[in-house]
């Protein structure tokens, strides 16, 4: 071995990179990602010493099967040293993941804080880099105006650049310059694939589609506007899907954007959503990431484009991806390296945020701090796009003091009145039996009620002809055939009585002449509102949608929303206008009161005392969209009896969990572990098993958990 070369690494066919040669190459790709928010000379030097550890003999070991090392803390405390301390924790984290930066005075050496970290070096518990003979000049540390959240957004950006540069001038090494990544086209390719898709409808005949023209003219012309903030409140059934992608597409070019990032909040509308912009913009152009979604780069069935899907899925950098509001918003409070490698190509990019109001209340304030800060500081705009708009104008103001929101829909007042397709009334308190007297007066009617348990019980009591039930507890495959049989029964006028959960609210294109609606939120009924005379091809008056308290108690969950949703709704007519929608988001946030930050995550970055100082790892292991465990149980049934029979022997691919997961119902952990006891399922890993009990799936009803006896379960013994 010659001790005066220093390795960073060694291809299986032999080849070499030297250290020197890979930090170069980081640097070129690092400064090239920070561009986009103004930080090329910090990347640049985080670059140019992230490997400065490697310079040792301890490290060279390694390489050739020697024992594993810290290589990491070396450039860091270089910079450290020389007042770089942003680099420094970039660099400190670049492999095991952002740090605590934790206490300066507190901290010891070893401790797993940056600090700790940076003592550790100090006092020489680290082997010492040899050929260090770089001085480091620090970049001037960019002003923060005293607003530590955004600092600590900043240094995760900074962080994101290194760890995909890193990524990628190691894997270009490695693959011997041969890693498959698609050539997009570029936004102005996209505008004018989006222009052609569109041309046909630019004489519209009937008033409705004449209204949604307006909406998306308005949305073109407004995607002139400046970089910000803006709202599209558009009502339900207006076309806000084609509208924002519209406006988003005229911006990007408008102001040479990277990208165009769609944020989801079910995994239910993803693959429809998806499908829309691939039909406009072409299949190699759009991301779809989510849970939903396996990638494995390892997988053997991967045909060319899964592959390429694969290698955009680690750092985002299709010019389309669509995703949910979990994937970005956890990916932004992540601190390892695979999910923060993305979060730089989500600057200089156009966010819309479907169904806004969707965004979770517990974590509120995260999640538009999170927003304001990426349009204020990072050149992003952001679009949140909902027929109720939350009251978030206090959090904005905030974080992006400069930013004025800006409406996009013309005279949005005059927009709804125009949209209107349905008639309110309140008939208060029904019970189940006189509930389902009432939906079986009507041949084509739609009932959506809180929980699983109350469409089932519901549904029981319903006459046998036309009647569905539409719940998650049907898996996907099954919960398709049965809107598809839905809607054809709906055109050919049969008759068809449904009951479902609040899924069929969001993204369900359907059209039913009569809806009833459980008490909720006010934005739930008015998206139930939305399956009522959707094409308007019905009389207003005779469209009614009626808001009934059941017998089934709420959701806890839901409890402050239909509180809010009553207060709003107090004395109202017209409970679907702007007026009443923002009285009930007032009202919530009055309610919710400072419960908008369950894990204090803003606050963690604003203030030291909370888990100490840029707590990245402590706010990472603790920021959850969903705090609720669920599990996955796949149905064999139908085409899924392969694909699961196929998992259950071990195999493993991205095409094979996605052809079982059209066959998985997810469900909470009590339930799982109802089933487990009770010898129902079999579990095929850690996370997920296949019913082993198909007779407890209903064909009409799905899972019935319920129908297990706890009798009969088989408990664990000690």
């Amino acid at each position: 071995m010659d001790e005066t070369v220093f390795l960073a690494h060694i291809a299986e066919d032999g080849r070499e990179q030297t250290v020197d040669e890979h930090e170069r190459g980081t640097a070129e790709l690092c400064a090239k990602f920070a561009a986009q928010f103004g930080a090329e000379e910090h990347a640049k030097l985080e670059a140019m010493r992230h490997d400065d550890g490697k310079n040792t003999q301890g490290f060279q070991r390694r390489l050739r099967g020697g024992p594993a090392v810290d290589h990491s803390t070396a450039g860091a405390f270089e910079c450290f040293r020389a007042n770089a301390v942003h680099e420094a924790i970039c660099i400190a984290g670049h492999h095991g993941g952002l740090p605590d930066v934790g206490n300066a005075k507190m901290d010891m050496p070893g401790d797993g804080t940056f600090f700790g970290r940076m003592k550790k070096a100090m006092s020489g518990g680290i082997e010492e880099p040899r050929g260090m003979d770089r001085p480091i000049t620090a970049p001037q540390r960019p002003n923060f105006y005293g607003d530590r959240f955004y600092e600590s957004v900043w240094i995760r950006m900074l962080y994101s650049c290194l760890v995909d540069a890193d990524y990628l001038d190691t894997e270009n090494f490695m693959s011997g310059g041969r890693a498959a990544r698609e050539e997009y086209d570029d936004m102005a390719t996209l505008l004018a694939y989006f222009e052609k898709h569109i041309a046909p409808w630019a004489n519209p005949q009937s008033e409705l589609n004449k209204k949604r023209w307006e909406i998306l003219s308005a949305c073109l012309a407004a995607g002139e506007g400046p970089r910000g903030i803006y709202t599209l409140s558009a009502p339900t059934g207006s076309g806000k899907t084609t509208a924002s992608l519209a406006f988003a597409l005229k911006h990007a070019v408008k102001h040479n954007m990277q990208r165009i990032i769609y944020v989801i909040p079910y995994t239910s509308i993803i693959d429809q959503n998806a499908k829309v912009f691939r039909e406009i913009l072409h299949d190699k152009n759009v991301l779809e990431h989510h849970s939903g979604i396996v990638f494995d780069k390892e997988d053997k069935s991967f045909d060319s484009a899964d592959y390429k899907s694969a290698l955009a899925a680690e750092n985002w950098d299709a010019p389309v991806v669509v995703t949910t509001a979990v994937q970005f918003f956890e990916s932004f409070y992540a601190n390892r390296s695979s999910k923060c490698r993305k979060l730089h190509n989500v600057t200089n990019s156009v966010i819309i945020f479907d169904e806004a109001q969707m965004m979770p209340s517990e974590n509120l304030l995260p999640c538009v701090a999170a927003i304001s800060t990426l349009c204020a500081h990072f050149n992003s705009t952001a679009v949140l796009c909902t027929a109720t708009q939350p009251v978030v104008d206090d959090y904005i103001a905030k974080y992006a003091p400069n930013i004025a929101i800006k409406e996009i829909c013309p005279e949005v007042r005059r927009t709804y009145e125009q949209f209107k397709r349905v008639t309110f009334e309140q008939a208060g308190e029904l019970d189940d039996v006189a509930l389902a007297a009432r939906l079986g007066g009507h041949e084509q009617v739609l009932c959506i009620v809180n929980s699983r348990k109350a469409a089932q019980a519901v549904f029981n009591k319903l006459p046998n002809e036309g009647r569905f039930h539409l719940s998650t507890l049907m898996y996907p495959e099954h919960r398709q055939k049965t809107i598809d049989i839905i809607r054809q029964r709906l055109t050919d006028g049969e008759v068809c009585r449904v009951v479902s959960t609040s899924l069929i609210e969001a993204g369900v294109d359907i059209d039913f002449p009569t809806v009833y609606r459980e008490m909720a939120g006010l934005d739930s009924i008015l998206q139930a509102a939305g399956r009522c005379n959707r094409e308007g091809k019905r009389n207003r008056e005779e469209s009614m949608v009626t808001v009934f308290t059941g017998e089934h108690r709420a959701p806890r969950m839901l409890k402050m929303n239909i509180s809010a949703a009553n207060s709003a709704m107090r004395g109202e007519e017209d409970i679907d206008s702007p007026e009443v929608v923002r009285k009930y988001f007032n009202t919530y946030r009055a309610y919710l009161g400072d419960g908008t930050d369950k894990a204090r995550v803003v606050e963690a970055f604003e203030k030291d005392k909370v888990y100490g100082m840029m707590p990245f790892k402590t706010v990472a292991e603790k920021f959850r969209i969903i705090d609720q465990n669920t599990r996955t149980v796949y149905i064999p049934l139908g085409k899924g009896v392969e694909s699961i029979a196929r998992l259950r022997r071990g195999e493993k691919s991205r095409k094979l969990f996605r052809e079982a997961g059209r066959y998985g119902v997810t469900i909470y952990e009590n339930q799982f572990e109802t089933l487990y006891y009770s010898g129902c399922i079999e579990m095929i890993d850690d996370e997920n098993a296949v019913l082993i009990n198909t007779g407890i799936y209903d064909e009409k009803m799905g899972l019935r958990i319920e129908a297990v006896s706890y009798t009969h379960l088989t408990l664990p013994t000690t």
